[in-house]
């Protein structure tokens, strides 16, 4: 028996995010050794818009395109409420799990904790921001 019927090719197209186009506008006024770019960027839904970037070249724009999109995403997510409770677990943790006789260390850790997390949160802001400019 011979079937001649042709099968039909199969192909997967993942819809996704893509930039379409990026062109250098402008050095940044701002920040020396930064540029300015402009990304066209395509959607899931296929519309087309342009958003503003920059960056020490197109590679770290782009990246801090990313990166700001998903600050904005994250602080869309989680709001005062999660931080404010993340807090008072890490200042609850250390005086609870630690007997009184080491008291004043597990507040310590308690209050230095809370400063890694503020240093960091304003790291990142600074390093979002600076790509804002």
């Amino acid at each position: 028996m011979n079937i001649t019927e042709e099968q039909p090719e199969v192909t997967k197209k993942i819809k996704r995010r893509r930039a379409i186009k990026c062109t250098l506008i402008r050095a940044s006024n701002s920040n020396r050794g930064y540029f300015k770019y402009e990304v066209t960027i395509q959607e899931r839904d296929g519309s087309i818009h342009d958003e503003p970037c920059y960056g020490k070249d197109m590679q770290s724009a782009l990246k801090r395109l990313i990166n700001q999109e998903k600050t904005e995403w994250l602080g869309q997510r989680f709001n005062i409420w999660w931080v404010l409770s993340l807090w008072l677990v890490i200042m609850a943790i250390p005086t609870i799990a630690v007997s009184a006789d080491v008291q004043p260390y597990s507040l310590l850790i308690s209050f230095a904790t809370i400063a890694i997390m503020f240093g960091l949160c304003s790291w990142w802001n600074y390093y979002i921001s600076k790509g804002c400019k």
